[in-house]
């Protein structure tokens, strides 16, 4: 599914239709979903190596309570925050994890607009969701531009210093994108935005704690891998991780970060090893839920027929 087919339904969803049109489709786009989810289970689990993965995971009790908040932040965070706009029930989390699944399984934004598609079934009659939801993706994109921003300022004496392969015009570049985008967003809030201002205040500060929430939590994962390692690195690693992420144009983002990790705390210190455990361990619980999730779909879709 393109991302031009993607806005299309979206704006179909939104156009004057007759009663029940965008409740059929969005019947159809939930066992979608769950089918393409569990085929990109299937796919991913090709180049997937269990038993190396299994040998190298920690047996500490702290550190899955610790991975399982990081997992969860985001979902988290969507949740407190369609609550106090919807009144959203607990079990709206389900929806929130699949949106997760399918946006870093499938294609960016694909779990908003099944995310979509379930409120319009599930919420309660006057809810507008489109508008929300737009609201919350835009305000996530402007939070994570906006502490990207901030890192810059922090961490570029630091970046400057080290030769990782990054040219400095390639630096800039990625940083003015940030930037022309924010200003872009902000120029055009009057049009984009659809809740009031005291709300949008709301959700902004719910994207900054998750920003922080997760950055720490990052930061205390590694450490329970290597506790050698001062805590206060891995902070900083956490943050240059954010970094790293959040600018385009930068070529072979994971290396750059190893790059860091080896040069910020040593090359012998197994730092390499977490990296590759971390990123691991995301995609294999990407991949678990994902297929629990995407069977549970296709169950509940044919229960319903």
């Amino acid at each position: 599914m393109s991302d031009t087919m993607i806005d299309q339904a979206m704006a179909d969803a939104t156009a004057p239709d007759p009663e029940g049109s965008v409740s059929r489709w969005s019947k159809i786009l939930a066992p979608i979903v769950s089918l393409s989810i569990l085929g990109a289970v299937v796919w991913q689990l090709r180049g997937l190596d269990l038993a190396h993965l299994w040998a190298l995971l920690p047996r500490g009790v702290g550190f899955w309570l610790v991975f399982l908040l990081y997992y969860m932040a985001g979902p988290i965070a969507d949740w407190v925050i369609f609550r106090r706009l919807w009144g959203l029930p607990l079990s709206g989390f389900v929806p929130l994890l699949r949106k997760l699944v399918g946006n870093e399984l499938l294609l960016g934004y694909i779990g908003e607009v099944y995310f979509y598609a379930w409120a319009r079934r599930h919420m309660a009659a006057g809810t507008a969701p489109f508008g929300a939801i737009k609201d919350v993706t835009i305000l996530s994109a402007l939070v994570g531009n906006g502490t990207t921003l901030a890192m810059v300022l922090v961490a570029a004496p630091l970046v400057g210093s080290l030769d990782l392969g990054i040219s400095g015009s390639t630096l800039l570049w990625s940083i003015g994108l940030v930037i022309g985008l924010s200003l872009v967003l902000l120029l055009l809030r009057r049009q984009l935005f659809t809740l009031p201002a005291p709300t949008l205040w709301m959700i902004s500060g719910v994207h900054l704690l998750r920003t922080i929430a997760t950055t720490v939590l990052a930061a205390l994962m590694w450490h329970l891998m290597l506790p050698g390692v001062a805590v206060r690195w891995w902070l900083v690693l956490a943050t240059l991780r954010l970094l790293v992420a959040r600018l385009p144009l930068l070529p072979n983002k994971d290396l750059v970060f190893a790059g860091l990790a080896a040069l910020l705390v040593g090359k012998d210190a197994g730092v390499a090893e977490a990296m590759t455990l971390m990123a691991t361990l995301i995609l294999a619980a990407h991949l678990l839920v994902g297929m629990v999730l995407g069977a549970g779909g296709l169950f509940a879709a044919a229960r319903r027929r």
